[in-house]
């Protein structure tokens, strides 16, 4: 399978997903009521309430905003942002002398986030267009980067947290849901585009993920909660996939 042909498929595959109105990987679980999915996967039911409707759409496997512990004025970067639902969440936390950047590379996904902030009136968030491996922001112009069930789609995460690194402030941190796995998971999964789309695919195991990030220079790497992620996913998988939260640090200078 080649790079370019996996994030053309995820691309599309989460297009569409942007311009319907059923919101779901097939790695998260397609449940009517949204709000509930939303809280087995870490979010309050106040969360919930204080987002626009539409940028819950189901996609992610945590809640990053949670823990990042964000400050009044913070500049946010949110890696793979979707339909918004954690740029909004932390552009409340922010407050109105902050900044939060949603960046997502599906034209259709920030299609949907702009005009919902639009329609709400977020002053404090921005939506680019743009590739988690070669982010179109600047150097050490962050405080904190938020990023929830989007890197394990990327073929190459050490670029993506070489560009996170890039970013950063000194001193900055990233704060990620994601998923990884215990153990190798079957090849025939790992050369699967389906699979690939439903986040599972590209999952690194996780000892490498964690290395992967001290690779691109992060610093106090370390996760602070985990547990077994069995939505939706086959008898095959289960017990093999775990979410995680992981936080990490750029050097100060």
């Amino acid at each position: 399978m080649e790079e370019e042909e996996i994030k053309s498929f995820v691309k599309k595959r989460y297009g569409k997903i942007a311009d319907s109105d059923v919101s779901c990987c097939s790695s998260c679980a397609c449940e009517s009521d949204l709000m509930e999915l939303g809280k087995r996967i870490g979010y309050s039911a106040k969360d919930l309430l204080n987002v626009p409707e539409a940028s819950n759409m189901g996609l992610g496997c945590g809640n990053p905003v949670a823990l990042a512990a964000l400050s009044k004025g913070d500049t946010v970067l949110d890696l793979g942002s979707g339909g918004g639902i954690d740029v909004f969440l932390a552009a409340k936390n922010v407050g109105p002398t902050g900044k939060v950047i949603g960046v997502d590379m599906t034209e259709e996904m920030i299609k949907r986030a702009r005009s919902t902030a639009k329609k709400y009136d977020y002053t404090n968030v921005e939506f680019r267009l743009g590739e988690i491996e070669n982010l179109p922001v600047e150097d050490n112009s962050v405080d904190v980067i938020i990023s929830n069930c989007v890197i394990n789609l990327s073929v190459d995460k050490e670029k993506v947290f070489r560009e996170a690194y890039r970013v950063l402030k000194p001193g900055g941190k990233i704060m990620i849901s994601d998923l990884v796995t215990e153990g190798k998971l079957p090849e025939r999964i790992r050369k699967s585009f389906d699979a690939w789309a439903g986040c599972i695919a590209g999952a690194l195991e996780k000892n490498e993920y964690l290395d992967t990030m001290r690779k691109a220079g992060f610093r106090r790497v370390k996760i602070v909660s985990e547990l077994s992620y069995n939505i939706d996913v086959s008898e095959e998988l289960k017990n093999r996939i775990t979410s995680v939260k992981v936080a990490a640090y750029k050097a100060s200078e």
